[in-house]
């Protein structure tokens, strides 16, 4: 069962060719624990792009290298993070009860609130990481921001919170990470990204207490827009998931870019 969790991490939160695995319980448990490993492993193919492009241009391209970085993390993805905060916000700027706000979301056609909050986080992501990798801290911060935002999942998916709908996704993983592996998953994360930082000759002790402090502005944004979700749509869908990753990641890498 530990395989089928993560089988169904990866065809969940990534393009990685496997077969799925099994839904039923404890799968779906394992795949949200498993979420940031997915995400660690996403930020080393990312930056690995992000390098690469640099090396290819002598270190003097580093706008260029960022956005090759961020397209290649939306293709990893399938987009489907994306998607997701493309249709949570135009299901929050929806005027009506939880219902309809359901209901636009599951439109396939992206709105004008959703259209602006891509394009505002693309930016946000691509800015932010260029400042990264211009004062050397580009490759932690691009890993760190892509780990927290998987590990912002696997907060959402804690005890206690509910499903918006009784199908998809969100019903299938919701509540299902217990406190323990919660407090677990979150102590290695930060524990991974403040230590990369703090071996990091360029950055040391401070890059390590920045990338930590970014780790956990990733996490609040997102816990407080998870609480609006809930409150206007009753629980989380797969939707308010993918959104939560992108809001996370952009945070990171804007507390790592000061």
């Amino acid at each position: 069962m530990r395989a089928d969790g993560l089988r169904l991490a990866l065809t969940t939160l990534s393009v990685a060719p496997v077969r799925p695995g099994a839904l039923a319980p404890p799968a779906p448990s394992t795949a949200m624990a498993l979420a940031p490993l997915v995400g660690l492993g996403l930020g080393i193919v990312t930056t690995a792009v992000l390098d690469t492009t640099r090396w290819a241009t002598h270190y003097q391209a580093p706008l260029l290298a960022s956005v090759l970085a961020i397209t290649a993390l939306a293709v990893l993805t399938r987009g489907m993070h994306l998607d997701g905060l493309a249709d949570l916000a135009d299901g929050l700027g929806y005027h009506g009860d939880a219902a309809g706000a359901l209901e636009v979301m599951r439109d396939p056609h992206v709105g004008a609130f959703g259209a602006l909050a891509l394009g505002l986080v693309v930016l946000v992501d691509v800015s932010a990481l260029s400042a990264c990798v211009t004062t050397g801290r580009g490759s932690v911060s691009l890993i760190s921001a892509v780990m927290t935002g998987r590990l912002a999942v696997t907060w959402s998916c804690r005890r206690g919170i509910p499903a918006a709908r009784s199908d998809g996704l969100g019903a299938m993983v919701a509540g299902t990470v217990g406190t323990a592996v919660l407090t677990g998953v979150t102590a290695a994360v930060l524990i991974l990204a403040a230590a990369g930082a703090a071996l990091d000759g360029r950055a040391g002790a401070p890059g390590a207490v920045r990338t930590a402090l970014g780790v956990a502005a990733g996490l609040v944004l997102a816990e407080l827009l998870r609480r609006h979700a809930v409150q206007r749509l009753g629980g989380i869908t797969g939707d308010v998931l993918g959104a939560l990753v992108e809001v996370a990641t952009a945070a990171v890498l804007v507390v790592c870019a000061l």
